[in-house]
């Protein structure tokens, strides 16, 4: 951020009065912009044992498949965030059962939410984001074609939990792996 949101002038990094981080700091206003981790919000979409996946039509991870997800809107909680960016992506309409999992991913300010839903109707299609969506059963997963590691973690924990028709909320942190 070279410029200040509030006045218009340049910031400088420092480590504001008090504060132990550096900061862009408004050398005419003195407002502190900080920045903070985004929240990106998605669902595990299940239609009659399967998982509803989208191939990504937009950068990062083009053409790899992916849950319905994105950044959360103000104004929006995390379900609907999830609901959302499913509508948005896969055309579908959902039912949320639960938060899911829950990932921090430090190494790029991201914290994931995962819903775990019902798609209904069984209705689905692929949004301006996504160049086809699709039903796999877990045989058919494109598990070297997925596009996160967060995606590949969550089907992973999907298929564990459902064996034993327990699904608790995974809570995890992400690291930055060689393909992401």
């Amino acid at each position: 951020m070279n410029c200040c949101i509030h006045c218009g002038k340049p910031t400088t990094a420092q480590i504001p009065h008090g504060d132990d981080k550096l900061r862009q700091v408004c050398s005419a206003c003195g407002t502190i912009h900080y920045e903070n981790p985004k929240v990106i919000c998605g669902a595990l979409v299940i239609w009659d044992e399967q998982i509803l996946l989208c191939r990504r039509a937009i950068e990062p991870r083009h053409g790899y498949w992916t849950l319905p997800a994105g950044y959360m809107e103000l104004n929006e909680t995390m379900q609907q965030g999830a609901e959302r960016e499913t509508l948005e992506e896969a055309e579908a309409h959902i039912q949320t059962d639960q938060l899911y999992c829950l990932y921090d991913i430090p190494h790029i300010g991201q914290i994931y939410a995962i819903f775990k839903a019902q798609l209904k109707n069984g209705v689905f299609g692929a949004g301006t984001e996504t160049l086809e969506s699709r039903l796999f059963h877990k045989h058919e997963i494109p598990w070297d074609e997925l596009a996160f590691q967060s995606v590949r973690r969550t089907l992973t924990h999907y298929f564990s939990d459902h064996e034993q028709q327990h699904y608790p909320l995974h809570l995890e942190t992400l690291h930055r792996t060689a393909d992401e």
